[in-house]
């Protein structure tokens, strides 16, 4: 009997291995692609060529500088523009759809997302204070303060809908959207008060990803992965929690502590995408919700699954929205809410019926 749980175990395993590796290749064929895609396109055999010759020079030189002096127009585009934007791109989906299946495993609720629940809008926020009022202080006030924000509104929302020691998933979700709409109202009075051009932050506050640098590449890789990571241990806890909180307890899980650490990491990496990305809604939503159809409920294969998912569909959907009027280019904030919005109703109109 042994033998054959064992066995049913590594066949369960085996297939997990190469469901991630399907999705890990996707993710590098979708990179490859889409950073020849846009208003100049760039075909895949120069970009090859590209790649190695730079990266033959900088072997022999030692150093990077053959990436950043003397190149083509072509070479300027891919390496400084699009490159940096699809990494960019590929972490803040990582980021949102790992949060977004974390949610809804704490909250056991396939409509809990970081936007829906309000955590993307206070981490923009905490961001537009950082920017505009805690200028001096520098660059790292930005995600700093939007970490704060996103704190914050979870911990309102989730006291808000928190009536006799108990979480009612409707009202956690009207607490979200309700209390996001009065955030959103305090982003426009801060862009106004504080700012002479408002419009400059507006493209970032919506998600375009236009402007994304190596810099935001570098400021975004480190937490983003170390939050992700963590947030992978808890893979069992997870889902002894969907069994209910006194299966989890009576197999020895602080409930109420794994609960707070999980929500801590799921708004720090919130809370950095935002604060270099903007808002980009329903990634959450979407992709850990469509992962599950596939792979199932297992928490072990549902967030790293959502990871890469996440970030396949975040680079696409941007390329989607610098393409579709190039050379005019519509910011992928704009562009997920046409996938997400209607998934949010599905979910809703199958849980009244249900």
């Amino acid at each position: 009997m042994k033998r054959f749980g064992d066995g049913i175990q590594s066949e369960k395993m085996l297939k997990w291995f190469f469901i991630l590796l399907i999705l890990l290749i996707l993710l590098i064929v979708s990179i490859f692609i889409t950073v020849g895609m846009g208003a100049v396109a760039i075909p895949s055999e120069c970009i090859l060529s590209m790649v190695l010759e730079k990266g033959r020079e900088a072997i022999a030189s030692g150093s990077l500088d053959p990436f950043f002096h003397d190149l083509t127009p072509d070479e300027k585009i891919f390496f400084h523009i699009r490159l940096p934007r699809v990494i960019f791109g590929a972490l803040v989906g990582m980021a949102l759809a790992v949060a977004g299946g974390v949610m809804q495993g704490v909250f056991k609720n396939p409509m809990a997302d970081p936007f829906i629940l309000g955590i993307s809008t206070g981490a923009a926020v905490g961001a537009i204070i950082g920017m505009t009022v805690l200028t001096s202080i520098g660059l790292y006030m930005r995600p700093l303060m939007a970490f704060l924000g996103a704190i914050l509104t979870i911990f309102v929302v989730y006291n808000l809908a928190r009536v006799g020691g108990k979480v009612a998933i409707d009202t956690l979700l009207l607490a979200g959207i309700a209390f996001g709409y009065f955030l959103y109202s305090v982003e426009w009075l801060l862009l106004i008060v504080f700012t002479d051009s408002p419009h400059e932050i507006l493209s970032w506050l919506i998600g375009y990803l236009g402007n994304a640098s190596w810099m935001d590449v570098k400021y975004t890789t480190a937490p983003v992965l170390l939050g992700v990571f963590l947030i992978f241990l808890f893979a069992r806890d997870l889902n002894a929690m969907l069994l209910g909180d006194e299966t989890a307890h009576y197999i020895g899980i602080g409930v109420e502590s794994v609960r707070k650490i999980l929500l801590a990491l799921a708004s720090l990496i919130t809370a950095i995408t935002v604060a270099f990305g903007g808002i980009i809604g329903f990634v959450g939503l979407i992709m850990p919700h469509m992962t599950r159809l596939i792979v199932g409920p297992d928490h072990r294969i549902l967030l790293p699954a959502s990871a890469l998912s996440g970030a396949i569909f975040v680079i696409w959907t941007d390329t989607l929205a610098r393409t579709v009027l190039a050379p005019a280019e519509v910011p992928v904030g704009v562009i997920t809410p046409l996938f997400g919005a209607p998934l949010f109703i599905y979910l809703l109109v199958t849980r009244r019926r249900g």
